[in-house]
């Protein structure tokens, strides 16, 4: 018998053309946006070292409401264990946590969201990661490198990290 954790990572994006179709869909209104999921995560050493920390009362800054924030660039330079955020050839920008969030739903999924507005990211959307901070100076959980379009001015997207553990 062998022990292990492993995990799914899934991100989700909502492309809305604009501010207004992103608040009536999230009013329950139907309107029309692009979706886009994609699998793949890679945990890095400094998420891994504040995991372990959390879990033994080590300290330190967790990924809750308060101090996560989701950050995306344009650099698809490859995930490595070592990256300590994102790499970013011009680009990079992050988002605190939508109100709820992350949400933990039963029996083992966290999920993270952030929604860049119609001023913010408007750039390639290349790489992506949860961090612990405003910035890359905090715990970057993990690292996700997928091209996944370019996000103009006027639009906004929202960016989902769902993580199911086991």
């Amino acid at each position: 018998m062998k022990d292990q954790i492993s995990y799914k990572a899934v991100w989700t994006i909502r492309k809305f053309k604009s501010d207004e179709a992103y608040q009536a869909w999230k009013n329950g209104c139907v309107v029309d946006y692009e979706i886009s999921r994609f699998d793949g995560n890679l945990l890095l050493n400094e998420g891994k070292s504040r995991l372990h920390n959390l879990l033994t009362g080590g300290g330190g800054n967790n990924y809750g409401n308060a101090a996560a924030y989701l950050g995306v660039g344009d650099s698809a330079t490859a995930e490595a264990v070592t990256d300590t955020g994102l790499i970013a050839a011009t680009n990079k920008f992050w988002r605190p946590m939508e109100a709820t969030y992350p949400t933990f739903t039963s029996p083992n999924k966290t999920t993270w969201r952030a929604v860049f507005g119609s001023t913010e990211a408007n750039y390639a959307w290349n790489e992506f990661t949860v961090v612990n901070a405003s910035t890359d100076t905090g715990d970057n959980l993990n690292r996700k490198t997928s091209s996944q379009g370019t996000k103009t001015s006027g639009q906004t997207w929202t960016l989902d990290l769902e993580i199911t553990w086991s």
